[in-house]
């Protein structure tokens, strides 16, 4: 659970999509909802918001959080993620109603922090994804995790051909990397994995932020495509 509040832009094609993302925010604690302004309204409340956070003693600092809600993946709606994503300056929740397998890659790879699906954006589910956001860590529904780790594989099998019997990747990756990574392919949280493999939730936390820096990966689920695309699990 956050302690402080995260700024929140949405950005809708249609008014009453809008309305919807707004009345399940609207009365939590622990989010604030600003009007659109290029992604600069949100982001000048999100650093007046960390300044308040430090001056009072508070905790991690939170990025802006932008939520896109859309019908289908079009070059429209593409166009809009790479500008919400660019920079990394804001953190974006998708709330889909279909995606098909090559987009759900596409999104990956621009760095979305968080997918839901229409149907199941209740309030709590989609504070949830927004607080996730915030913290930089990305949320998937079960399903699209498989059907990600289903693509990646088919990726992996590709290329599993060019590449030498118990050769490494370029770039390393440690043991407990893969052993994380491997938790968060089968869907569990960060507690959960803290548990699996007796760490603490920070030391897991860690390991996967340090991890996606050393190789410029933009969330978890980036990191599993490319542990499995380099044969690592």
């Amino acid at each position: 659970m956050l302690d402080t509040r995260v700024t929140v832009t949405v950005h809708a094609s249609d008014p009453l999509s809008r309305a919807g993302v707004v009345s399940h925010l609207q009365h939590q604690p622990t989010v604030e909802i600003v009007q659109n302004q290029g992604g600069a309204a949100a982001r000048e409340r999100a650093e007046q918001t960390e300044r308040e956070s430090k001056k009072e003693g508070g905790g991690q600092a939170l990025g802006a959080v932008a939520i896109m809600p859309i019908d289908r993946f079009d070059e429209i709606t593409a166009a809009e993620l790479r500008r919400l994503v660019r920079g990394g300056e804001q953190r974006v929740v998708l709330i889909a109603r279909d995606l098909r397998e090559p987009e759900l890659m596409t999104i990956v790879e621009y760095g979305v922090r968080a997918i839901l699906w229409r149907h199941q954006a209740t309030p709590q589910r989609l504070l949830r994804a927004v607080q996730s956001a915030a913290r930089g860590e990305g949320d998937l529904p079960p399903d699209l995790i498989s059907t990600l780790l289903t693509q990646v594989g088919q990726l992996r099998r590709s290329v599993a051909t060019s590449a030498s019997v118990g050769l490494a990747p370029t770039f390393g990756m440690a043991p407990r990397e893969v052993d994380v990574l491997r938790l968060v392919a089968e869907g569990l949280d960060t507690r959960q994995i803290s548990e699996k493999l007796a760490y603490s939730e920070r030391t897991v936390k860690n390991v996967l932020h340090a991890l996606m820096t050393r190789l410029q990966l933009h969330n978890r689920a980036h990191a599993v495509a490319y542990a499995l695309r380099e044969g690592y699990i």
